[in-house]
């Protein structure tokens, strides 16, 4: 049974009664934080992933955010912007930044459903799978830029291919 299948008899979902949904479904531990906010961590391959997800109704968009911890020495943080750089000149929806004092890395997109558009289970679902897969395909490189010294050219030829699985 599809996951939509489970919304049909209502009118008006909340997009993170949504996301719960999908978090129970895909066995995720999750906290709701507020009516508008969901946190959860997904297991990746190389890293647990906190996500968190916030409905914003005020510009009517669906706001993730993908986190892990890095902490690079500071003497790499200029090579560690570079891979940024040229990781986000490869992504097409969703950006990586440094959250310097927080020690994370961090990736973002929001799913904007402006006009009272509602999101479907499967853009939800394909939101966080895209976040995980994002992370899981440029962490390798991080870790080459930070801690192996490798140019940020070199570290993301290991990032070239897409990451394949689910989380």
């Amino acid at each position: 049974m599809r996951t939509s299948e489970d919304f049909l008899l209502s009118d008006e979902i909340h997009p993170i009664d949504l996301v719960e949904t999908l978090a129970s479904h895909h066995d995720w531990e999750f906290d709701r934080v507020a009516d508008d906010q969901i946190a959860m961590a997904v297991v990746g391959q190389w890293r647990t992933y906190s996500i968190t997800l916030a409905w914003s109704g005020f510009d009517e968009t669906l706001r993730l955010i993908c986190t892990f911890e890095m902490e690079p020495p500071p003497e790499r943080l200029p090579a560690l912007y570079e891979a940024l750089n040229a990781t986000n000149d490869m992504c097409w929806a969703g950006a990586f930044t440094f959250w310097r004092d927080q020690r994370l890395m961090v990736w973002r997109h929001g799913l904007m459903l402006s006009g009272g558009q509602t999101a479907s289970p499967e853009q939800v679902d394909q939101l966080i799978q895209a976040a995980v897969s994002s992370c899981e395909r440029f962490y390798p490189a991080f870790q080459l830029v930070v801690w192996a010294d490798r140019t940020p050219a070199n570290a993301l030829q290991v990032a070239i291919a897409d990451a394949f699985g689910r989380a």
